[in-house]
Order: C-alpha cells, then sequence, then structure tokens
C-alpha cells in the first residue's frame, strides 16, 4: 500500500524560507485529526518518507503521535519540493519489506505523482482528478509488492480524503 499526504497548513509568516514555514495554527488542529484517520484506517504502517521541510516534519510529529507502534521514517532533502518523477524514482528504491508505505510531500509533485498513478477506474479517482490537492489531503493506493515497477502502471485508489471530509474534533 502506498499513501500519499500533502503536508498541513503553513504559517505564512514574512523573513521565514520557505523550507523553514511552520504549520499554522488551523494546520496543526488539522494534522491531529488527519493522523487520527490515518491511523484508523491503515493500522500500521512500515515506513514513513518525509521531506525535511519544517511543515512536512511537523505534521509527521502530529501524525506519529497517533501510531503505534511507531513506523520507521526517513527524513530526506530530496523529498522537499520534488517533482512527480523523483518522487515515483525515490519510491521505486524501496525494498520489497517495506509492503505499507507512507510519503508526506509538497504540492505540485505529490497531486501529479497521485494522477499518473491512479487508475481511472477506480471510483476515487474523479475526486483526485477533479479538483485540488488541498494541504493535509491524503490518497492511498494498493500497489504492486515490487516498488521498482510502481510507474509501469496505473493503481487503483482505494482512498481519499481532504480535512473536510473528516468530522470535526469539536463536534
Amino acid at each position: 500500500m502506498l499513501h500519499l499526504l500533502r503536508h498541513a497548513k503553513s504559517s505564512t509568516k514574512q523573513n521565514v524560507e520557505d523550507h523553514e514555514r511552520p504549520l499554522s495554527r488551523r494546520g496543526r488542529k488539522t494534522a491531529r485529526r488527519v493522523g487520527k484517520s490515518l491511523s484508523g484506517e491503515l493500522g500500521a504502517v512500515d515506513l514513513v518518507l518525509c521531506s525535511s521541510a519544517r511543515r512536512t516534519r511537523e505534521t509527521l510529529d502530529f501524525v506519529l503521535d497517533e501510531f503505534s507502534p511507531r513506523p520507521r521514517t526517513s527524513i530526506e532533502d530530496e523529498l522537499y519540493l520534488a517533482s512527480r518523477e523523483k518522487l515515483a524514482a525515490r519510491l521505486g528504491r524501496l525494498d520489497t519489506s517495506d509492503v505499507n508505505v507512507l510519503l508526506i510531500g509538497h504540492n505540485p509533485g505529490l497531486h501529479e505523482l497521485a494522477l499518473a498513478l491512479a487508475d481511472e477506474n477506480s471510483p476515487a479517482f474523479r475526486a483526485l482528478a477533479s479538483g485540488k490537492f488541498p494541504t493535509a489531503a491524503y490518497v492511498s493506493f494498493r500497489v504492486p509488492a515490487d516498488w521498482s515497477v510502481l510507474g509501469s502502471s496505473r493503481h487503483a485508489v482505494i482512498g481519499y480524503v481532504t480535512p473536510e471530509s473528516l468530522p470535526d474534533e469539536d463536534k
């Protein structure tokens, strides 16, 4: 299984380099909700690949708080603002023992990768393709055990979740 998660909403603080932008208050709240949703739906994750940007690392922290046991994590500079091609190449180097993988990254590369991997006949494809891939959205795919062939075919979209589709914690 492959799960692609866009980082939660970041702060628009001025005088802060893009790589060092933190999550906003809303982003932190949403990241908690997404973490609960992910852990509930996925159960366990073998590996989390995460961009080295501050906003993705903070999203990772909130998500990991909901997982027990915690998955292995790898913070990688090459994932920062990576293109679809770079993301696919990184995933293609995964070991077959990593069966359930979560990648936390950035648009536009993440959304472009999701569209390139998605089987157009999947029920969730239309929602994924017709809109944006908002902050804290995630999409899940059923993928082959051999990661090196990931990009050679389309894969069933088994879930597409946006923050708006999650229950509000305040209710």
